[in-house]
């Protein structure tokens, strides 16, 4: 069958040392410490076949390009890819995905069922392939697992015509099915892993908020457009969002901001004020990959605001310091969250009932495509911001 595949050089970087869990030349949890000059193509590879009887596979529908996928494939000066995370190459690249069943083991089991996934079912999947029995899994947070492996960064994906997962990380789109016809249905199913994502930031780790508080989010990218429309739902009464791209600003009002800041044009800090009446937001989302430019920014509206008590959650990944100033945290009674993953805490089931009560996330697609226009559209999206999500979709 045909996939993308990535291929990059182990070249670790000179300060760079093995970790515990690295394995020399195959796998780290470091990727932009190690891996140099990536390469991105359309591979014939073995179609996956059963191996456990809790394993099924997927007939992939939709795909949709991450922007861990974008940074995986994107590089430095020293050419070292920019994602920080996990990684194994070479790899199958795809974790937004949905599909049908067309192939379960005896013991694959169908959370809607409660029995033996049947085929022809539509599902999508978590892409954090927790192990369930070490200490982080056992206390409820499978997101920070220590035996983690995830679904295409060093796992084949599903850039693929099929993908093979275990049924305890599948989730059924049945609730979709008349909401979402034909295509959409699977489009929306790709959605879920990144609304999930979202979800986990704000109401998970960020704690959620009272129905009349006001949020401000940073960054307009698939996983802020997410966290507006599910912030929106929560009953935030101002949900405002900072956004250089016009396309994703208005994105962002269809999905239910009250207020976008074009933060090259307007200042921030009197705009977040303003709108707010003076209180500040109660909760904050980092979402632009470069909290060393929108910081000082947050703090100081934390610091002005007549609102204590705000929480700021940091959800984008990225492999820089934070200038942060603890007296602004202290003396405002603020709070920070780092946010990983999307798995656990039924995130997953939650956020597909919320899509069916019309939470319509497919807004946020601008374009779909062929398996073969994947490298191109992922090279393409890490300069071209007029693209939202560009999800691939087979036949």
């Amino acid at each position: 069958m045909r996939a993308v595949r990535l291929h990059a050089k182990w070249d670790p970087r000179p300060e760079f040392k093995l970790g515990p869990k690295d394995i020399e030349g195959k796998l780290t949890w470091l990727g932009s410490k190690v891996w140099r000059y990536p390469e991105v193509r359309v591979e014939e590879v073995p179609e996956p076949r059963i191996e456990k009887p809790t394993e099924i596979i997927i007939k992939v529908k939709a795909c949709g390009i991450c922007g861990s996928d974008v940074h995986m494939a994107q590089t430095d000066e020293e050419g070292y890819i920019l994602y920080p995370g996990l990684t194994g190459f070479p790899v199958t690249l795809g974790h937004e995905f949905s599909g049908v069943v067309v192939e379960a083991g005896p013991e694959a089991i169908n959370r809607r069922t409660n029995k033996r996934f049947e085929i022809g079912e539509p599902v999508c999947a978590e892409e954090m392939l927790w192990c369930g029995h070490c200490r982080p899994c056992a206390e409820g947070f499978p997101n920070h697992c220590e035996n983690l492996n995830e679904l295409g960064f060093n796992v084949d994906g599903a850039f693929a015509e099929y993908v093979k997962v275990d049924a305890k990380y599948a989730w059924s789109l049945r609730e979709l099915e008349g909401v979402y016809e034909g295509d959409r249905l699977f489009l929306a199913g790709s959605l879920v892993e990144p609304t999930s994502v979202a979800y986990n930031a704000v109401i998970v780790r960020g704690g959620g908020i009272r129905p009349g508080d006001n949020v401000v989010i940073l960054g307009g990218g698939p996983i802020g457009l997410a966290a507006v429309a599910i912030l929106k739902h929560a009953g935030a009464s101002k949900v405002i969002l900072s956004e250089p791209s016009e396309v994703r600003r208005n994105l962002a009002k269809e999905l239910g901001a009250d207020h976008v800041i074009d933060p090259t044009k307007e200042n921030f800090v009197e705009a977040v004020l303003d709108y707010t009446n003076g209180l500040g937001a109660k909760l904050f989302l980092e979402a632009t990959g470069v909290p060393q430019l929108v910081w000082p920014q947050i703090e100081e509206v934390i610091w002005r605001a007549r609102g204590i008590n705000a929480t700021v959650a940091i959800v984008a990944r990225a492999d820089a310091k934070i200038p942060l100033t603890g007296e602004v945290f202290q003396v405002r009674r603020a709070q920070i969250v780092g946010s990983q993953g999307h798995s656990g805490h039924g995130t997953f089931p939650r956020v597909i009932s919320l899509m069916a009560s019309g939470m319509d996330m497919t807004k946020i697609i601008s374009k779909t495509v062929s398996m073969e226009e994947i490298p191109e559209y992922i090279k393409r999206l890490q300069t071209d911001k007029s693209l939202v999500k560009v999800t691939m979709l087979n036949e």
